[in-house]
Parts: C-alpha cells; structure tokens; sequence
C-alpha cells in the first residue's frame, strides 16, 4: 500500500499515511479529466452577452430615401445591420453554456486527478488543525514550513471560517473542504495539503 507523510504544524514529519492501493494509484484517464474540466469552465460561464437585433434597437423606422431614381443603392431604415447604429445580425443572445457529465464520468475524473496529485508527489499531509483566530501570518510560516512555492490549495475536512480568512489574504493561497473538490481546482493549484481526517474522507468515497 502506497504511503505519505503526514506533517505537523512545525512541518515535521509526524507519521505515515497507508492509502489504499486502488486509490493512489488508480490509472489515470486524461481525456475523461479534459471533459470534466471542459464541463466545469464552461458551467461557470453566466450566458448574458446580448447585442440587439434591428427589431430592438430605438429609432425611426421611416425608408431613408425613395428606392428608385437616386442612383444610389436601395436601403431601409436606419436600423439596418449594415448602418452605423443600426442592429447586429447574428450577435450573441442570452444562452446557457452548462455541459451536464454523468456522475460516472465526474467521479472517474476525479480519481484520475487525485491518483495523479499522490503519484506525482504534490500533495502534503498534514495533521488536522484549526485556528483559535485569523492570522495570515501564522498561516504563511506553516507553509514556508512545509517548504511549499507557487499556488496551493488547502483541503479541509470540514469549513473553518479562521482558516478561509486567514488564507484568502494569501496571494495564490486557496481552502475548501473535501466535498467541495473539482478536477479544475486541483488542476489549476501547484500544490494541494489536506488533511488526515480529508483524505480518509476522499478515500472512503472514491473507493466504495
């Protein structure tokens, strides 16, 4: 069985973690994390971009001049899509971009994503803690202890309001608790520590 560090609040290592076998080392399916990430970027896109059409934009609907004997071409209104002001043709319209994965496809992403953070090593574990207060600075000289550089996300097994403030002052520094995961989200963090009470979660869930 595969095993991991577990690091203490002084970022020395404490214990070992055993993962179960078909958990760490699950084999990874790059093409279905594409589709899950795909669905989760464009899941957040709020659809609103909206251009009139010449039916919708305000103005006079009088011909411009008469249709023959002028030697120009013949022309409508001034809402035409050709005329400055006028309406778009084909702009875009309210519309929803939501991609729905089934819940085999998104839970097979995230076992390849999460196989793929323990097999390649950028993961810390650390022992559950919390914090009595918000402090940024406190939070900072426990990652500079686990010797952590870039983006990183912090997994909690359950929310801590002093933590969540404490780390959003952190440039590059995000938290959530395990049930709220994404392939995106780990994707897109250097770095993921979570603790021991969140992986015995993540690993009791993606196993059964």
């Amino acid at each position: 069985m595969p095993k991991l560090d577990v690091y203490d609040r002084s970022g020395s290592v404490v214990s070992q973690k055993e993962l179960r076998e078909e958990f760490a080392n699950a084999p990874i399916n790059e093409s279905v994390v594409h589709k899950c990430v795909v669905a989760y970027l464009a899941n957040q896109r709020r659809g609103t971009a909206l251009a009139k059409t010449r039916s919708e934009v305000k103005g006079s609907g009088r011909k411009l001049y008469r249709q023959k004997g002028t030697g120009r071409a013949r022309v409508g209104d001034a809402k035409s899509p050709i005329r400055v002001g006028g309406g778009v043709a084909f702009g875009p319209r309210p519309r929803s971009f939501r991609i729905n994965l089934p819940k085999k496809v998104r839970r097979l992403g995230m076992k390849s994503v999460l196989a793929d953070v323990f097999q390649n090593e950028y993961c810390r574990l650390v022992q559950d803690f919390s914090m009595e207060v918000p402090k940024t600075q406190e939070l900072v000289q426990f990652l500079d202890l686990l010797g952590l550089k870039g983006k990183t996300l912090i997994v909690l097994d359950d929310y801590d309001p002093n933590i969540y403030l404490s780390a959003r002052n952190i440039r590059g520094v995000n938290s959530c608790t395990w049930d709220l995961l994404n392939a995106y989200g780990i994707l897109w963090h250097d770095n993921i520590v979570m603790t021991e009470s969140a992986v015995n979660k993540l690993e009791k869930k993606y196993t059964n």
